[in-house]
């Protein structure tokens, strides 16, 4: 194990903070280290792997679509992406889809295509559009995700900042109707349904539906970041769908190929989507053969399996059991589906109760220093969750 995490280390730009694990095999729920210890996972590469670590159906998708073809770039159609698009659209109402790779490529490309939609649509003042985002978000680690980020460790020392973003609070409809108001020029709002590395923040009820009435009032499209939310992850396909707010432009990746590779979309609807001409907006891997099989078969495995409607159960059940733990450490639970977190009084709490974790066999990350994130595969049955349950009762009330 020292000498594979040595070589990480020495050659490795140091931009990580990782636990002294060193993994060689994922199976469902579950990560085996080197020497063989088998951890419950409830970090799940950040909601990467929904479906389970290496699950059969993908592993045979990918196998079977690499030996046809993996890559052919855009410039030729395929006989996958097709039916790929066509499970997004249907499956998400949307009239269009764009392929990308990573989350952060996707919402880099959903700006975009609003920037593209307000000189095109809503005629703003040329190279004067304003994007708008919430305080604490997170959706990645570009130039373009750091100059909207509230958090110094991701915009210190890389300025100058991109311009045409502006930040508000977030859950807070009157900044967001005064930003409306003040700055006609603003093309998209955009917003994680529910914030994830901020630390499973929940917006109050009808936050969601006011926030898409107060874009349709002033013209400007609402962008839902549904990158680590989506999929299944909150106990609805979408973290929107708790509301019933069609965002107009959808953001979707991790779970997307359930940990078998990056693949991200964006969905919206024709008025919208129209604004992209050939040669406006492109990658040379987006929706690649390949990333369409594998993609097609993540999602279908998540209805096939109903993943959906496990998380929401599982996740009542995890919440409601730790919120009657009597322990010594003043605690609170929060989430949706398995999309869950822990608070403490301080970070030295959190990191404690996550290394007796790790020692007990149970993965959890810590985010925003106090708060742990516990987020297991959405294949989790009742007698995992009962033995997480075990771990983390014992662990909090003997520390």
């Amino acid at each position: 194990m020292r000498k594979h995490i040595s070589k990480e280390v020495l050659y490795g730009a140091n931009n990580y903070v990782t636990k002294n694990i060193c993994a060689v095999k994922g199976s469902g729920i579950y990560l085996t280290d080197i020497t063989g210890i088998k951890y419950l996972d409830f970090i799940s590469a950040y909601s990467s792997v929904n479906q389970g670590h290496c699950h059969p159906r993908l592993i045979h998708a990918i196998e079977k679509q690499s030996k046809e073809l993996t890559l052919t770039s855009r410039a030729l159609y395929n006989n996958v992406l097709g039916d790929f698009m066509e499970s997004l659209s249907t499956t998400f109402n949307y009239d269009k889809v764009l392929p990308m790779n990573t989350g952060v490529e996707g919402g880099e490309s959903a700006i975009k295509l609003a920037r593209m939609w307000g000189y095109k649509k809503k005629h703003v003042e040329y190279n004067k559009a304003v994007n708008l985002f919430c305080s604490n978000n997170f959706w990645g680690r570009t130039l373009a995700a750091s100059s909207t980020s509230s958090d110094p460790l991701c915009y210190n020392h890389i300025g100058p900042l991109v311009n045409g973003f502006d930040v508000i609070p977030y859950n807070c409809i009157a900044s967001l109707e005064r930003a409306f108001k003040h700055n006609p020029n603003i093309v998209s709002f955009m917003l994680e349904p529910i914030q994830g590395e901020a630390g499973i923040i929940i917006p109050d009820e009808g936050y969601l539906k006011k926030v898409k009435q107060l874009c349709k009032q002033y013209n400007v499209l609402m962008i839902a970041d549904e990158v680590q939310t989506g999929l299944g992850r909150t106990g609805k396909m979408l973290a929107c769908d708790y509301e019933e707010t069609k965002p107009d432009i959808l953001v979707l990746g991790k779970a997307l190929s359930g940990g078998m590779m990056p693949i991200s979309v964006v969905l919206a609807d024709d008025e919208v989507m129209e604004v992209m001409e050939p040669g406006t907006h492109g990658s040379t891997f987006g929706g690649n053969p390949l990333a369409a099989a594998v993609g097609l078969e993540a999602i279908q495995i998540i209805k096939d399996e109903k993943l959906v409607e496990n998380s929401y159960k599982m996740g009542e059940y995890f919440r409601n059991t730790i919120n009657k733990f009597n322990t010594p450490l003043n605690i609170t639970c929060r989430g949706k589906g398995l999309l869950n977190a822990i608070e403490f009084e301080n970070k030295d709490i959190t990191e404690k109760v996550s290394i007796t974790l790790q020692r007990r066999r149970l993965l959890a990350k810590s985010t925003r220093d106090n708060v742990l994130r516990l987020s297991p595969p959405l294949i989790i049955h009742k007698t995992q969750i009962d033995q997480a349950l075990d771990i983390l009762h014992d662990t909090l009330t003997k520390l």
